[in-house]
């Protein structure tokens, strides 16, 4: 009796479905395994906040990435005689990649130098080619060991033409005392001529003058003044003649 009874109880186990077997899963981490509590939370927290910083500084770093492939092969110098100066440069982020303190130098078809200096330099990554200026100023060298300066609000460089657009307040002076005021000139620094069909004023040693444009050539050694001009001579020109 007891046999059978015995018999019955296990068929009745071997019966029942076995529960499948536990196995430790290694791909998971085991933060908190042999750890007091507090120490398990302080080891979690320590985990998100590394996560957190990984968030943050990883679009940074694709940002700077982003901003040397972009540079970088205008360092390299497309044409031997234009580079871009970085010496003080700073680039930032704001409204699209910009540089702080930008230069560019460069030298004409005479083999004389310029240089472009810009408070900001805009819009990088849209067309390194055409970049957008906020007070720009050219600085070219005349062959004769003169100097020519034109200043402006904003201004477009074209790198691979050597062309600069300048607009708002437009201010031209040379070293030998002239001086021009316009809205607007178009400076072709390879050839070493700008031009301007805007109002200009001028003054320098000779006197004033008003006229409807200017057109610049050869570096300031000779200026042809556009549509109808006033000249107002000084004493002092007239008796140097």
């Amino acid at each position: 009796m007891n046999n059978n009874f015995q018999n019955e109880v296990e068929l009745e186990k071997s019966n029942q479905p076995q529960k499948p077997k536990q196995f430790p899963n290694n791909n998971q981490p085991n933060i908190g395994s042999g750890l007091t509590k507090s120490k398990r939370w302080f080891r979690i927290a320590r985990y998100s906040r590394y996560v957190n910083f990984m968030k943050f500084i990883l679009p940074l770093m694709a940002l700077a990435l982003v901003a040397a492939i972009t540079i970088w092969p205008q360092l390299q110098v497309m044409d031997t005689s234009f580079s871009i100066a970085l010496s003080n440069a700073k680039l930032s982020t704001k409204d699209g990649l910009s540089m702080v303190n930008a230069r560019f130098v460069g030298v004409d078809l005479k083999k004389q130098p310029f240089s472009i200096t810009a408070d900001i330099a805009k819009n990088l990554l849209k067309d390194i080619t055409q970049i957008e200026l906020e007070m720009p100023k050219a600085d070219i060298t005349v062959s004769d060991g003169s100097w020519l300066v034109l200043t402006a609000n904003s201004g477009v460089y074209y790198q691979k033409r050597k062309f600069l657009k300048l607009e708002g307040a437009v201010n031209l002076f040379h070293d030998s005392g002239y001086e021009f005021k316009t809205t607007k000139a178009n400076v072709d620094l390879n050839q070493g001529i700008a031009i301007s069909n805007e109002p200009v004023k001028g003054q320098g040693p000779f006197g004033q003058l008003q006229a409807e444009g200017f057109q610049i050539e050869n570096k300031g050694n000779k200026i042809s003044f556009l549509g109808k001009s006033k000249l107002i001579l000084f004493p002092k020109a007239l008796k140097g003649k």
